[in-house]
């Protein structure tokens, strides 16, 4: 009875801070979702809007018309390429792809970027640009009286497959795209196996009572909260210089002659990164090897098979969507890794892409952050575009890690 005196009264107390509990986890929810909000409005706010735009060459001059130039016979556009364009201009055209065998499309584009030359004077935001439009229009026959207003979409498909320019109009993320997967595939190949099997040894195989052991376990635990710089700073003394000869290809023959060995290649890079996702592998691989049932592990030494064939047979199958769903999101982490890459040497100005592991490189982060560096406001634009693409890698793959995990559960299920 003393007992049940004292805890009706404790009741409606212990009930309102459980409310009070779920007011704070609903408020730091809501704020999360409206940080994030506010994050892509501000993206998708200047990867879209108006620009002013200045021409070389207006194409009302040469009877062109925008809308319909990519109607235009190929012809005409070729006369047109070859009538305002230097020799040496053509003959590097012509290298990259014979002018007659390029589509009407090609053919326009080149005569609007080479041709006509257009220049952005200036650029608003797409909610100004939405809700201001006669205003900006009067500002710009204001400040720029032979300049017209374009609606300008920065993020586009041509933007996505053009390479690093100085030029606004002409600039693209290919290049940086590339690079990014590059490192990606060479850290997922690096960190994968090492981080599985570290886990499998700290799991099934040591002994926790060792100090030796749990010296280890401690240490992984707290490499995963190290600073990235701190990676690239590893992955500067050990890959790009210690282990220049074989980061830059010179070991295999891959540096031409006459050409200075470097190792700030994306070999060195994909290094990098797998070092700094390998912590987190090895704790999300020991967990998912963790969460396999003891009784699955003893059936199987019940029928006669070895701790290998457990393992092999039983354990990691069980465990696989674990450890790769943990896998995936940690290479998310890598994708938008910047400090390390600026140590390891990644180019921020790239115009070709990367063909081989010794190969230079550049990443969306770093192609961000240079043009976010930029003096001119209009590659802020491109910098949001290109913050647009590399969101869009990142939802792939953390959509990849819940499909796979959906999966799994799935398969357990039945």
């Amino acid at each position: 009875m003393n007992a049940a005196a004292r805890f009706h009264p404790n009741l409606p107390a212990r009930h309102r801070r459980a409310r009070w509990g779920l007011v704070l986890f609903q408020s730091a929810t809501l704020f999360g979702i409206v940080v994030l909000m506010a994050l892509l409005y501000n993206i998708v706010n200047g990867a879209f809007g108006l620009a002013a735009v200045r021409y070389r060459i207006y194409p009302g001059d040469l009877g062109l018309d925008l809308t319909t130039i990519t109607a235009l016979p190929p012809e005409q556009l070729r006369g047109l390429l070859a009538a305002y364009l230097s020799p040496g201009q053509l003959r590097t055209l012509e290298r990259e792809k014979p002018l007659d065998q390029r589509s009407a499309d090609e053919l326009a584009r080149l005569v609007v970027e080479r041709v006509l030359r257009p220049k952005v004077l200036d650029t608003w935001p797409l909610v100004p640009s939405l809700l201001h439009t006669r205003e900006i229009v009067a500002e710009v026959q204001q400040k720029y009286p032979d300049a017209e207003v374009r609606w300008m979409a920065w993020f586009n498909q041509r933007f996505l497959s053009r390479p690093q320019s100085s030029d606004p109009i002409r600039a693209g993320v290919r290049t940086a795209i590339l690079g990014s997967l590059w490192l990606v595939g060479i850290a997922a190949l690096t960190a994968l196996p090492l981080g599985v099997a570290a886990a499998i040894y700290l799991e099934e195989y040591a002994r926790r009572d060792r100090w030796f052991n749990r010296l280890i376990q401690t240490n992984i635990n707290n490499l995963a909260g190290v600073p990235s710089i701190i990676y690239g700073i590893l992955g500067l003394a050990i890959f790009v210089r210690a282990l220049e000869p074989v980061t830059s290809g010179a070991l295999f023959g891959a540096v031409p002659e006459g050409v200075t060995a470097n190792g700030r290649t994306v070999l060195s890079g994909g290094l990098t990164l797998g070092l700094l996702v390998l912590p987190i592998v090895i704790i999300n691989a020991q967990e998912a090897i963790r969460a396999v049932p003891a009784s699955l592990r003893e059936a199987a030494y019940a029928l006669g098979a070895t701790k290998w064939q457990v393992i092999w047979h039983h354990v990691l199958p069980n465990a696989l969507a674990g450890i790769m769903t943990g896998t995936i999101l940690a290479l998310s982490r890598a994708l938008g890794e910047t400090a390390p890459l600026v140590v390891v040497g990644a180019s921020t100005f790239i115009t070709f892409d990367p063909t081989s592991p010794f190969s230079k490189f550049t990443a969306l982060p770093i192609q961000i952050y240079q043009w976010t560096a930029r003096p001119q406001p209009v590659f802020r634009n491109l910098a949001a575009a290109a913050s647009i693409a590399l969101l869009v890698m990142l939802f792939v793959l953390n959509g990849t890690a819940v499909y796979i995990r959906y999966r799994a559960r799935r398969s357990q299920r039945w």
